[in-house]
């Protein structure tokens, strides 16, 4: 018997960083047509990052002439319905190895239409703003203790995210913490997609954050996109600011520039890094 085997074109791009091996890398795997949803994860644990996109295209058609395409995000574990770092890399292979000609991408979601489009060197994402919710969610207070928390000046989720912020008292408490990842995967969360901290700091940024998601397989994310469609709303409202300046203190480390819109939208801003281009067989 002779399988007939396919080749797909895939990338891997550092996010929210001009600089290679920091920010958040993320696989970008090119399908020109559909393929099962088990490959599709089979394909994110071999790139085993915290997510690998996949962009569906239309079958026989030239990519740099489109401007839709169909997004999907897997980590090596299950399939998510959104992420920013991944979007900003598969925007970044559109725009740089294909030489997308339109000034927006619109990429449909399981989450909805997202759109993307290049600002000199970087890019720009276009998210849903989060709203944070302060009470009427079941929390754990084993999970705070797993997470190394015993004080915190706030803690909220987000309505859309399903993400949890501890808002910590300074970020040396942010930079201290170490999550028992074991005791926080054997902890009941449903509900619950991810913890993150934060805390403001003086500087060049408005406050920093960490992200823990050992649920999804991620212990510790790098560079975040989406819990600060969570961060923005929050911060935004403590400083008073629609133009903010956030740093996700993970090993890697990440800067991300956030703007505000009037209508609920949120402007994700991040440089990239194409570290690595080829070929996977399936």
């Amino acid at each position: 018997m002779s399988f007939k085997i396919k080749t797909l074109k895939i990338y891997q791009v550092d996010a929210f960083t001009n600089k290679a091996f920091h920010g958040n890398p993320a696989g970008v795997c090119i399908l020109e047509e559909p393929i099962e949803d088990e490959v599709m994860l089979a394909i994110a644990s071999e790139m085993n990052l915290s997510e690998t996109a996949f962009l569906i295209l239309e079958k026989d058609s030239r990519v740099e002439s489109l401007n839709v395409f169909s997004l999907r995000w897997f980590t090596p574990e299950v399939e998510v319905s959104m992420c920013g770092h991944a979007t900003l890399a598969a925007s970044a292979v559109l725009f740089e190895e294909f030489h997308v000609q339109t000034n927006d991408i619109i990429y449909e979601t399981k989450s909805g239409k997202l759109i993307a489009r290049k600002e000199e060197n970087k890019i720009v994402l276009d998210f849903p703003l989060d709203t944070p919710v302060f009470e009427g969610f079941p929390l754990d207070k084993k999970l705070l203790e797993a997470v190394g928390i015993s004080e915190y000046k706030n803690i909220f989720l987000g309505e859309n995210t399903k993400k949890i912020v501890v808002h910590l008292k300074n970020k040396d408490e942010i930079l201290n913490l170490k999550p028992n990842f074991e005791l926080m995967k054997q902890l009941d969360v449903s509900g619950i997609k991810g913890l993150a901290v934060t805390a403001g700091i003086e500087g060049e940024y408005d406050f920093i954050s960490r992200y823990f998601n050992p649920w999804a397989g991620i212990n510790e994310d790098p560079v975040t996109g989406t819990v600060h469609t969570l961060l923005a709303s929050y911060w935004s409202e403590i400083l008073g600011k629609n133009h903010l300046s956030a740093y996700q203190a993970s090993k890697r480390g990440g800067e991300i520039k956030l703007r505000l819109r009037k209508n609920k939208r949120l402007e994700i801003i991040g440089d990239f890094v194409i570290t690595l281009k080829g070929e996977i067989y399936i």
